[in-house]
């Protein structure tokens, strides 16, 4: 039976896609997006991918009202819309804090109000939420980590060590894993899934969160350093620029395909046993952010050098990959896009894109003059 569904963000990348999946299935689909000129561009004009058959609401989830009228009439809520980027979040707090945490305030409470036919909410999380990922010692133990202090990192130590020096072996995160965010970003994503699951379970109102690990693929922003660094790294590269590789590059991310995530959005709506629930979303696969540079190096046939500066973010984890154990198990997820093919696909279509000017420098500027790069 076709639903009546509204994607908040449905203009951006995941929701773009995510939009293109549920019209071909016959639901009718509302979008409300903001057309952030950090995202769109300063023009704020509508991707050309952002389909006529589905309805545009052109407004922001701060404006209580705007949140209601796209509310009016849905059985499905997809709620994506958030400020990215774990750097920016560092020194734009009150508009990372209004945007993630009031901007669901303001949905949550606008459900609450009207209790009206939404039969699922599912909400975009992040694996920004955990911090540092699962640990081990060599004995098989497992430490509780924390953030890696200052000091440890002027010296350029980038690995985990527990209060005895012995180094520890990262492993896969799963979700029972203690959350302790490093960044506003991150604190706001918690925030949205605790606000969702919490109020989802005193009204009544099924819901699920899923934690997107490291997203990419085609639509995503060229033009905004805080896109996912796939796109980053890709977007240098074609312009002859070397991609600029924080402390050694071997910190380990899950890189995940935006056609598994939607394939993941569209079970979360449909599973009952995933009600209640906060899901890991990724490939299960650790890579290196210097394995992910190289590759894209080779398929564009790019020789420029690979730089690797030495410096370190504030906010930034070191390891961090998906276990998918449950996902598999209660939405019967399975990725299908390996990190080769969607690498792939994301250099397919960046060749047939403008070349923007990178802010990338300008973004590692902002960061040292506030003191947040080492």
């Amino acid at each position: 039976m076709a639903r009546r569904v509204l994607v908040t963000g449905g203009a951006g990348f995941v929701g773009s896609h995510l939009v293109d999946a549920l019209l071909a299935r016959g639901d009718a689909v509302r979008i409300l997006d903001n057309l952030d000129p950090q995202v769109h561009g300063p023009a704020q004009r509508v991707p050309a991918w952002v389909p006529s058959e589905a309805e545009l609401i052109r407004g922001d989830v701060r404006d209580v009202e705007t949140v209601r009228r796209a509310l009016a009439g849905v059985d499905t809520v997809y709620h994506l819309a958030a400020a990215v980027g774990v750097g920016q979040s560092m020194y734009q707090v009150a508009s990372y804090t209004a945007v993630n945490t009031l901007g669901t305030a303001n949905l949550l409470q606008a459900l609450v109000d009207d209790r009206g036919q939404v039969e699922r909410l599912v909400v975009a999380s992040s694996m920004s939420i955990y911090g540092e990922g699962r640990y081990t010692r060599p004995d098989g133990r497992e430490p509780r980590v924390s953030a890696r202090s200052l000091e440890q990192l002027r010296r350029h130590e980038w690995e985990l060590s527990d209060p005895d020096g012995v180094e520890l072996a990262p492993a896969p995160t799963d979700e029972g894993k203690a959350l302790e965010s490093t960044s506003i970003y991150a604190l706001t994503k918690a925030d949205q899934e605790k606000m969702v699951l919490m109020i989802g379970e005193a009204y009544g109102i099924p819901s699920v969160a899923l934690r997107f690990f490291n997203i990419y693929g085609p639509r995503q922003a060229l033009s905004n350093p805080y896109t996912g660094v796939a796109a980053i790294f890709s977007s240098r590269l074609l312009n002859g620029q070397a991609p600029l590789i924080y402390e050694d590059g071997e910190q380990r991310r899950d890189f995940v395909s935006v056609r598994d995530i939607v394939r993941a959005l569209l079970l979360a709506a449909q599973e009952e046993a995933a009600v209640g629930k906060a899901l890991n979303v990724g490939s299960g696969r650790a890579v290196t952010v210097r394995e992910v540079a190289e590759t894209l190096a080779r398929v564009l046939g790019s020789e420029v050098e690979l730089e690797v500066t030495g410096k370190y973010r504030v906010g930034d984890i070191r390891n961090c990959w998906a276990d998918i154990s449950l996902a598999r198990e209660v939405l019967g997820y399975e990725p299908a896009v390996s990190f080769e093919q969607g690498m792939e696909e994301l250099v397919g279509w960046l060749r047939e894109q403008e070349r923007p000017e990178s802010a990338v420098e300008a973004h590692a500027a902002e960061l040292a003059a506030r003191g947040l790069t080492l």
